[in-house]
């Protein structure tokens, strides 16, 4: 009797924690990573093992960034009965939030030794200097992950989520996988590193837009709660915009392919979400389209970085 029960709760037991995870935001943790591994590869200085424990630690940052956040929501108010947007586990009770803070402890020490071992890995015993210049990026990245609305001053609930998101999913995510391969910087892997912070924070917007009414409720004001909505509609086609140009900047000096114009299959996808963000007005509505931008922007860095290689 007791085995049976055992065996029928684990399985909902492990599906709630993976959907605490939210799979579908994984894809940016992907993206800025594969940028960088593409940056690598068209430069001849790929490392497939550096890039492999890249996107490791960069996915445990990632999923701890989410376990923090859904902690962060129930405890500041943010996630309650007024919010329109998919159920989080500690909101519906499914995880007590004393089982999250253990969730968070575990990722934030995976995040930890896994970056540790992408240290060793780039710079060895050599690099002592370097290493521990990434060292503290790397608990900068904790850090960020955590205090993003889990904190006792949650940046995130000052509109500075924007900020950090372009930060660490663009210019820390691309130039730090390019550099621990290269060992040296080029400076124009800045554009395609600003390519994914403009379309990862685009990602943000789609889920502050959609929460906008839940937040005002529980102050966190976020940059379309301080825009309005039609404001940050405009905010969300310009980053869209950015977005791109700053790929075709790129390849505008560095131009030695058409190949490297691959990009512009996905940008039917950008508008789409361009269009259905200004459109739809409804939480319900506009939900799916947080996906979709995630999975848009992992195709653009594959067909942009495919496009640099070939």
């Amino acid at each position: 009797m007791n085995t049976t029960e055992h065996t029928s709760r684990n399985p909902g037991l492990v599906k709630v924690w993976i959907s605490a995870f939210r799979p579908r935001t994984l894809p940016l943790a992907l993206s800025c990573i594969g940028m960088g591994g593409f940056m690598a590869a068209a430069n001849g200085v790929f490392n497939g093992a550096i890039v492999a424990l890249c996107v490791l630690t960069t996915l445990f940052l990632q999923i701890l960034s989410n376990l923090a956040n859904d902690y962060g929501d129930s405890k500041h108010g943010a996630d309650s009965v007024h919010r329109e947007g998919p159920s989080r586990a500690v909101q519906a009770g499914h995880i007590t939030a004393e089982h999250m803070k253990k969730g968070m402890i575990v990722f934030s020490l995976l995040s930890l030794v896994s970056g540790l071992a992408l240290l060793w890995v780039a710079f060895g015993s050599e690099g002592m200097l370097l290493a521990l210049l990434f060292l503290g990026l790397g608990l900068a990245s904790i850090w960020a992950a955590i205090n993003y609305t889990a904190g006792s001053n949650p940046y995130g609930y000052a509109g500075l989520g924007d900020v950090f998101v372009f930060i660490f999913f663009g210019l820390v995510g691309v130039l730090g996988t390019y550099f621990l391969q290269a060992q040296t910087m080029e400076t124009i892997v800045i554009l395609p590193a600003i390519v994914c912070g403009f379309f990862a924070t685009a990602v943000l917007n789609v889920n502050n837009i959609r929460d906008i009414n839940s937040d005002v409720l529980a102050g966190k004001y976020s940059i379309p709660v301080r825009l309005g909505p039609k404001r940050a509609r405009v905010y969300h086609v310009f980053l869209l915009t950015a977005g791109p140009l700053s790929a075709f900047a790129y390849v505008a000096l560095n131009f030695y392919s058409w190949w490297q114009l691959l990009f512009i299959v996905a940008l039917p996808l950008v508008i789409v979400n361009g269009v259905n963000v200004w459109r739809k007005q409804t939480s319900k509505e506009l939900d799916p389209y947080l996906k979709q931008m995630a999975i848009t922007t992992l195709l653009f860095v594959l067909l942009f970085g495919i496009g640099q290689v070939l």
